[in-house]
């Protein structure tokens, strides 16, 4: 039987796995990945190289002679992942080149903590541009009040950037328009536009895991069986109605004549990246999100768990556009029963810009106790 995986090409999606562990490149499980499930592209956030170099001992080598050139937290942390960075970036190259820039890509995120710093946030994006040197390389810049003109500087100073944590709309829009403005920016100047790519990160199942317990609390808080089968009915909804009304936005912003111009000097649309598609809740079906979001022009960003069930019984068809105008009801809905779409997306926004700092800074402190454990090691022997 084809790979399931394989056939999201036919339907214009690629898929981007979502994890870096040097364990995966070392062992070729990675470079096995490329081939074998037609991953076209890499992310990774500071959760992912929490987890990868705070566990087992792949990078223990590196820190020790980092260690032992006296380098700091942060030096050691930045060693780590620019490794890790240009080796994905180079066994994605041949990708790159095949699809003319539009896959091949890795992503680096700049830190947290400057989530509302634009001019720290367009300062580390430069640098780690220049640090990885690839030019398959995109910035992460999460979608806050401060990172969109973050976004759109680095974008016309040339950078390629993964916009992350959009959940709003709204949001979007300014995602979008700060992109397009920048490829405007640099036609004006005659600068190349050919090979600035973009992609828009739309976080997707955690609209559910904020939203299903409210409408639990209200399950709960009446006692007409009636009312309780209309929100049982909301549940599971939310995060794919928010997705699909954002590719209808998708397909009208980059349909206007003011992006046909663009588009006819070289430019490539800034496609959709369906994030958060891994299942939270055990009740739904394991591949949920990836199964729902398929069409033309978009990325599915995967994690190992959702690659391989999706591998083994996804079903595939062109279901983005299933039932818009269901999806704006479902929204509408929501808001009716006071479930208020602005609040819940910026709180996913606020704790999104929260959990990964907390990662980085637990990798910080993984990095510190590694660094005082090796120093114990050598001061004994």
């Amino acid at each position: 039987m084809t790979n399931p995986l394989l056939q999201l090409k036919d339907y214009g999606q690629s898929v981007w796995y979502d994890n870096i562990d040097r364990t995966q490149l070392v062992s070729g499980q990675f470079k096995q990945m490329l081939e074998e499930d037609g991953i076209q592209g890499v992310t990774a956030n500071p959760t992912i190289f929490q987890k990868s170099i705070s566990s087992g001992h792949a990078y223990d080598e590196q820190m020790q002679q980092l260690i032992s050139q006296g380098k700091s937290t942060n030096e050691i942390y930045e060693a780590l992942v620019i490794r890790d960075i240009q080796t994905v970036a180079d066994l994605l190259r041949p990708i790159y080149d095949s699809t003319e820039g539009k896959d091949g890509y890795v992503s680096l995120e700049v830190s947290p903590d400057l989530a509302h710093d634009t001019e720290g946030t367009i300062s580390e994006a430069a640098r780690f541009w220049h640090m990885v040197n690839r030019p398959n390389l995109m910035i992460k810049i999460p979608a806050t009040p401060a990172g969109i003109p973050a976004i759109h500087r680095t974008l016309s100073d040339g950078i390629n950037v993964n916009v992350t944590l959009i959940f709003a709309i709204e949001s979007y829009h300014a995602v979008t328009e700060a992109y397009i403005q920048a490829l405007e920016d640099r036609q004006a100047a005659g600068k190349d536009i050919k090979h600035i790519a973009s992609v828009a990160s739309f976080f997707v199942s955690r609209v559910d895991v904020l939203v299903d317990p409210l409408l639990d609390k209200k399950i709960q808080a009446t006692s007409d069986a009636t009312e309780q089968q209309k929100l049982k009915g909301l549940q599971g909804k939310a995060a794919i109605a928010n997705a699909r009304l954002v590719y209808q936005d998708f397909k009208q912003i980059f349909g206007t004549p003011r992006f046909e111009a663009l588009k006819q000097a070289g430019a490539r649309v800034q496609r959709p990246l369906w994030a958060s598609t891994s299942t939270k809740n055990p009740t739904y079906r394991d591949v949920l999100y990836a199964e729902e979001l398929i069409g033309p022009e978009t990325v599915d960003t995967m994690p190992l768990e959702t690659v391989e069930k999706f591998a083994d019984h996804g079903r595939v068809r062109d279901s983005i556009e299933d039932d818009p105008e269901g999806a704006r009801q479902t929204l509408d809905s929501l808001e009716q029963i006071g479930i208020h779409y602005a609040q819940v997306t910026q709180q996913l926004l606020d704790e999104g810009v929260q959990k990964f700092a907390d990662s980085f800074h637990q990798l910080f402190a993984g990095i510190d106790s590694k660094k005082n454990a090796i120093k114990a090691g050598q001061a004994t022997r």
